[in-house]
C-alpha cells in the first residue's frame, strides 16, 4: 500500500481570498516504511506572504521569487501522488489551497487523482480526546523526535507527521512476522489471522478472589459507600 504523508506552508490562511502555496513536502510510504523517495518544492505564489505567516515559516518573500509557479510543478506533483492514499494533518486547509492552485490551472480537483484522503488531526482527536493534538503536541506525547522544528517547513512537518502517522496506528488485528530476505526480493512477511486462536480462560483462585474483594472493599471504604458496584448491588 502506498502512502504519501503531505504538507504545505501558504502565504496566509484563506485560500479563497487569494492566499497562494509556497512550499509542497510529501514522503512516501510503502508497506508503512519510509522509502526515501520524497518530493519537495518552494513555490513562487506572486504575492507576498502575510506578516504572520511569515513568523510561522520564515520563508522570505526575496528568497520565492525565482522559484518555479504552480503550473510548472503541477504535472511532477500530481504524477507523484497519483493513487496513493494521502495523509495531511488538518486536510480540509491543505486541500484547499491544492484544488485552489489547480482551479487556477483550469485542472480538476485533487480527489480525482488520488485514491484517498486520511486526516491526521480527525484521527488525534478521536484517540486523545481533549488534548491539545497539533503536531509538536502529538510529537511530545508519541515520543517523535521534533528537536530540529524551530520554525514551520512542509518537508520537515511531513517527515516528523510520518514518524506520528505510524506510531498512531501501530495497533493491529493481524500479527506480521517477518521472515526475512528469503525470496531475494527484500523480504517475506506471512499474515497470520489471530481470530482464529481461541486463548484460555484463566480464572481466579481463592486467594486471588480474596484479594480482590479486600480491594473492592478499601476503595468502598475510601468513597465512603457510593461505589457504583455497592449501589448497583443494593438495586
Amino acid at each position: 500500500m502506498r502512502q504519501i504523508v503531505l504538507d504545505t506552508e501558504t502565504t496566509g490562511l484563506s485560500a479563497e481570498n487569494g492566499d497562494r502555496i509556497i512550499e509542497i513536502g510529501c514522503v512516501e510510504l510503502l508497506n508503512r516504511k519510509l522509502t526515501g523517495n520524497n518530493l519537495h518544492f518552494y513555490v513562487n505564489p506572486e504575492r507576498d506572504s502575510h506578516e504572520d505567516a511569515l513568523k510561522v515559516h520564515g520563508i522570505s518573500n526575496e528568497f520565492l521569487k525565482d522559484k518555479p509557479k504552480f503550473g510548472a510543478i503541477a504535472d511532477e506533483l500530481l504524477a507523484y501522488l497519483r493513487d496513493a492514499e494521502v495523509i495531511i494533518h488538518n486536510a480540509p486547509f491543505d486541500i484547499s489551497f491544492l484544488n485552489k492552485e489547480l482551479q487556477r490551472l483550469g485542472r480538476s480537483p485533487i480527489h480525482t487523482v488520488i485514491g484517498q484522503v486520511t486526516d491526521s488531526l480527525v484521527m488525534a482527536k478521536e484517540m486523545f480526546p481533549g488534548k491539545r493534538n497539533g503536531l509538536d503536541a502529538l510529537c511530545d506525547r508519541l515520543g517523535v523526535d521534533n528537536s530540529g522544528r524551530t520554525l514551520h517547513g512542509a518537508l520537515l512537518d511531513a517527515e516528523l507527521l510520518a514518524d506520528v502517522y505510524i506510531n498512531m496506528t501501530r495497533g493491529q488485528d493481524a500479527l506480521l512476522i517477518d521472515l526475512g530476505d528469503t525470496s531475494g526480493e527484500g523480504g517475506v512477511a506471512e499474515q497470520v489471522d489471530l481470530s482464529r486462536i481461541e486463548l484460555p480462560v484463566l480464572l481466579a483462585n481463592e486467594q486471588e478472589a480474596q484479594a480482590h474483594d479486600a480491594l473492592l472493599a478499601d476503595l468502598d471504604k475510601a468513597s465512603k459507600g457510593k461505589t457504583l458496584w455497592r449501589a448497583l448491588q443494593a438495586a
